[in-house]
């Protein structure tokens, strides 16, 4: 089984992705990580050098690519991967596939992500965090309908990784 992590920028995916990987013993992918090996370049200088189009695109290539792979694996997406093209279209379609919605609150988001807006080149930007309360509240909106469409959705505000785990391994069971 390929199981894909899935929501916003700071709701879990890679640290969830780990531990899962691990507890279910299936190889763990980030795609961000993937597509920095593929370029030979971070994401942040591709969005700085290529922009946000030709880094669409490359993810899709890549996400692709992984997808063809016959081996089980646990692979967290970015925030935005869903939402471009028919990308989750694309993934319902795959056998074997399950999509997992990671779903955090605005408020537990931006708080997780306030401490992080250097790092991250979409919300670099951002001076505030009202700021970045209303830029995540704004993309939540749009992104929504891409990621209620996700074989399955666990809530991860007030857990722990571990909790939130768990609940994904009964899920698949």
């Amino acid at each position: 089984m390929k199981i894909i992590l899935l929501g916003y920028m700071g709701s879990g995916k890679s640290s969830v992705g780990k531990v899962l990987s691990e507890a279910i013993n299936h190889t763990f992918l980030d795609l961000d990580l993937e597509i920095e090996k593929n370029e030979s370049s971070s994401i942040t200088e591709l969005f700085q050098k290529k922009g946000e189009i030709y880094f669409r695109k490359k993810e899709r290539e890549v996400l692709e690519s992984i997808l063809k792979d016959e081996n089980d694996f646990v692979l967290s997406l970015g925030g935005g991967t869903p939402c471009f093209g028919d990308t989750m279209k694309f993934i319902n379609k795959q056998e074997g596939v399950l999509s997992v919605y990671l779903k955090a609150s605005n408020s537990a988001l931006t708080d997780r992500l306030y401490t992080e807006v250097d790092q991250r080149p979409l919300i670099k930007h951002l001076s505030s965090k009202e700021d970045l309360n209303d830029y995540i509240r704004k993309h939540l909106f749009e992104r929504g309908f891409y990621y209620n469409q996700a074989s399955q959705m666990v809530s991860v505000d007030d857990k722990t990784i571990k909790d939130i785990v768990s609940e994904i391994v009964v899920k698949l069971f």
